[in-house]
């Protein structure tokens, strides 16, 4: 993704940073670990009490909190999604068609250079399953604007309907829908509402060291990420500018996880963030800040495999 707008910084986040672990309160544990397990097709990597941690096997992808008589809201800051990457079309058409089968509602969509599906979990927590599909074209966001190309040149609004009975075809005969995700299932990114753009940029840019991949005015949306990704994370002001952050009784992001791949890389991020005087405290999941618009963030070198106790 090119992007002519792009500012530049003396420093840049090491190339090889992801993202790890989201963690949500949930008003209903129970029917949010089956939804995950039978909708998802995630693993149950651990339950203590009101926690449990989900993903493909290994490191936990998702963590889940549980707080009684909480609450969606809208047109506040938080998560709009967490995207699930999966490693080829092939597993992205079984967990397509797994959701299907359960009648579940979702809207495939291409985006040209990713293939994915959109919907939310049982509590409005939005979800994006997508593989990459660099071979059909790319995205910008050029001049203000969100722009799609094809391999051949020509045009696409980048959010057209999937075609779901070609992406079916890279499925074997007598697929087992009910299998786990596959173990090399990641987040491939984090999309967050906030309360402005460009502050927004500011922080992930200015100060944490992202790229910026692209600001598109128009879309009131920008792309950031490391070494080259399209994005590992979008930032929007779709749930208004200015918007405020979710009231104490609410459900939905309680923090997501940017993971760097050393100690050393993780330290110069924590010098940025001490020098810009931001309020930092240590949990036993890594450093924990928050961005202007309140979005919880952890910063850490490392993902355990199970971690219960999140914060």
């Amino acid at each position: 993704m090119n992007n002519p707008q792009e500012t530049t910084t003396q420093f840049s986040i090491h190339p090889q940073t992801g993202m790890g672990h989201v963690a949500l309160t949930v008003a209903g544990l129970e029917n949010q670990i089956a939804f995950y397990q039978q909708a998802m097709g995630f693993k149950l990597h651990w339950r203590d009490g009101n926690q449990a941690g989900l993903g493909a096997g290994g490191a936990d992808l998702l963590r889940l909190t549980q707080e009684p008589s909480r609450k969606k809201y809208r047109g506040v800051t938080g998560l709009y999604h967490v995207a699930y990457l999966f490693p080829n079309r092939r597993q992205l058409a079984i967990a397509l068609a797994r959701l299907f089968t359960l009648k579940y509602p979702n809207a495939p969509t291409d985006h040209i250079m990713t293939k994915t599906t959109y919907l939310d979990d049982l509590e409005g927590n939005g979800i994006e399953l997508y593989c990459e599909s660099p071979e059909d074209g790319t995205f910008t966001m050029k001049d203000g604007k969100f722009e799609t190309r094809r391999t051949d040149g020509s045009w696409s609004n980048g959010r057209e309907a999937l075609d779901v009975d070609d992406l079916f075809t890279h499925m074997q005969e007598n697929e087992k829908l009910d299998a786990p995700i596959p173990p090399e299932t990641k987040i491939g990114h984090v999309h967050l509402h906030v309360r402005d753009v460009d502050e927004a940029v500011n922080f992930y840019h200015g100060i944490l060291g992202f790229d910026v991949m692209g600001v598109a005015k128009e879309f009131r949306a920008a792309f950031i990420s490391a070494g080259g990704y399209h994005h590992h994370l979008g930032l929007n002001t779709w749930q208004g500018e200015g918007a405020p952050p979710p009231p104490s009784d609410a459900v939905g992001l309680r923090h997501f996880t940017i993971q760097l791949p050393n100690q050393n890389a993780l330290d110069e991020v924590i010098a940025r963030v001490d020098a810009a005087e931001i309020i930092s405290n240590q949990t036993n999941d890594g450093l924990l800040i928050q961005d202007p618009s309140q979005n919880n963030i952890i910063l850490t070198t490392s993902a355990p495999v199970s971690a219960p106790k999140t914060g």
